[in-house]
């Protein structure tokens, strides 16, 4: 996608080598003005990766969701992004990422209004879909931005700078999360992008310069993103309602993966045959190259899928407050946001075998602690799992980009960078999903056995399942059963907690084994000869 550009054109593919921007004249277009404007936007898409997570919870008991619902709200989201970031790319370098970024962020913004505005859980995860949507238009058009503006001796200290403000934002979700939704309400945490929105839109309309290449591509491979759309849509569709009701080996559930894979090979077929596809498919003739792809897939898999039960388990069986949860998580932002740079300097220094086999390494060993965890587990031994996360996650996540990226030829590795977000957002859509569907089964099956060794007598009434996936006990429902007493009501609430701690550790114990799939992934992967073209944004 390397493109020729005159002088106020832009430069290339935003992961390739950067042209001479034309001087800036006045505001419009001057560089860290247009680092500062494009933060803002990319800010919002930040926070609601870890904001969201802390409001899920009070989603769920205020609109009755069930954890399917709860689910759909974090994949529809993740989905979205997924699929649309290497269009939302090719869109920038056609129309202008000025303009690209203007509508992300007035769609953006809109869209958080509305979940703030919707009754039903139905209508939060259409409106999460289209968060997902117009936050895609964002990144890719922010990071194009940048490398059109800044001149090239500046422009890994704006990069560096651009990817603090998303680790800081990353950071302070929980925080700000649990302090809206403990102090005003879960409406709060999509309603404070409204404000943020029009300060980023008035700052780019006032700001940002337009920036397009001269052989932009006049086409694009809409075939292709309804094929790719469809078969990721069959495939967690599948895998979600075979943990709900559908089962593992029901007649719906490989009929929608049988669908998935038609749709996936359908899409390869036509991708060899497209002028402009939309994933170019000789560029995994490269095994690092894929294997960097399949790394970002594994790690966010583990990664995204293990940390869904967290905030349940922090809120739900220890009873925190949504502030004093968002603290509990701090440790595990703070951790990928100190060990990033060093992470990049190790693997400048010794390639990103090592730090990426060491990283995913210390992924899994976090997740099997993880499954100590207990209702009575202190805060000191949270916090020394959740930092050991962080740790193994900065490395994979700086390295992978770096193996996607340097080994993809110069001319494609804007498609490489678009894969790799890709990847990640499809693999944690992923792991949520099989994640979800492994705690659903464990609960189900657990929860009798759980039930009759308490010694309550009968079955467990309906809906105390959907309480155990979530490890709430609703006290209210239960106080207004006849004959229920507050010792009953304590054994039962033991039984859920127990049994929701069942599912989580048997989920912890499935993204450890993803985790340790990724390392020996991880020993395929090696520095490609284009590593230095795509290192200011492989240490991001």
């Amino acid at each position: 996608m390397t493109s020729q550009t005159t002088v106020a054109d832009e430069a290339p593919d935003p992961l390739g080598k950067p042209a001479a921007p034309e001087p800036a004249k006045g505001l419009r277009g001057h560089p860290w003005l247009t680092l500062f404007s494009v933060a803002i936007g990319v800010m919002m898409v930040a926070l609601d990766g870890t904001i969201v997570a802390i409001a899920n919870p009070a989603i769920q008991k205020d609109l009755g969701a069930s954890l399917q619902d709860v689910q759909w709200i974090t994949n529809g989201y993740l989905l979205a992004l997924a699929v649309s970031l290497i269009t939302a790319g090719k869109l920038g370098d056609r129309f202008g990422h000025r303009q690209t970024f203007l509508i992300g962020i007035v769609g953006f913004a809109a869209s958080s209004g509305a979940i703030g505005l919707s009754d039903s859980v139905t209508m939060v995860i259409v409106f999460r879909v289209l968060q997902g949507l117009f936050g895609a238009l964002l990144m890719p058009a922010a990071l194009g931005l940048l490398r059109a503006t800044f001149p090239a001796e500046k422009l890994n200290m704006a990069i560096g700078i651009w990817g603090m403000v998303i680790g800081a934002s990353t950071a302070g979700g929980p925080i700000l999360g649990g302090v809206l939704v403990e102090h005003v309400n879960w409406q709060s945490v999509f309603f404070i992008n409204v404000p943020v929105g029009v300060l980023a839109l008035l700052l780019g309309l006032w700001i940002l310069k337009d920036h397009r290449a001269e052989n932009a591509p006049r086409s694009f491979d809409i075939p292709g993103i309804a094929l790719l759309s469809a078969a990721m849509f069959f495939l967690i569709w599948a895998i979600i309602k075979a943990g709900e009701s559908w089962g593992w080996g029901g007649g719906n559930t490989w009929l929608f993966i049988g669908a998935a894979i038609v749709c996936f090979a359908v899409f390869a077929f036509w991708e060899t045959r497209v002028k402009e596809p939309l994933i170019p498919l000789a560029m995994f003739r490269s095994v690092p190259l894929s294997a960097g792809v399949v790394l970002m897939v594994l790690m966010a898999f583990a990664f995204m899928g293990g940390i869904f039960f967290v905030t349940f388990y922090l809120q739900g069986v220890h009873g925190m407050s949504p502030v004093d949860s968002g603290l509990h998580l701090l440790p595990l932002t703070a951790m990928m946001i100190v060990s990033s740079p060093i992470a990049g300097a190790l693997i400048t220094k010794f390639g990103p075998r090592v730090p990426l086999v060491g990283g995913m390494t210390c992924t899994a060993v976090a997740m099997f602690g993880m499954t100590t965890l207990s209702t009575d587990t202190g805060t000191f031994a949270m916090s020394l799992w959740f930092a050991l996360l962080g740790l193994g996650l900065a490395p994979v996540m700086v390295g992978a980009t770096e193996v996607i990226v340097g080994n993809a030829p110069l001319e494609l590795s804007g498609v490489a960078g678009g894969l790799q977000q890709a990847g990640m957002q499809v693999g944690g859509a992923l792991g949520t999903a099989v994640l979800g569907a492994v705690m659903s089964s464990k609960v189900t099956s657990e929860l009798p056995n759980q039930w009759r060794d308490a010694g309550l007598p009968g079955e467990p009434a309906p809906g105390l399942d959907q309480a155990a996936e979530v490890g709430v006990v609703p006290v209210k429902e239960l106080s207004k059963a006849p004959g229920t007493t507050p010792d009953i009501i304590d054994k039962i609430g033991g039984v859920i907690h127990d049994t929701f701690m069942s599912g989580m550790h048997l989920a912890f114990v499935t993204a450890g084994v993803v985790a340790v799939i990724a390392a020996g992934v991880a020993l395929l992967t090696k520095r490609g000869s284009n590593a230095d073209a795509g290192a200011g944004v492989g240490h991001i």
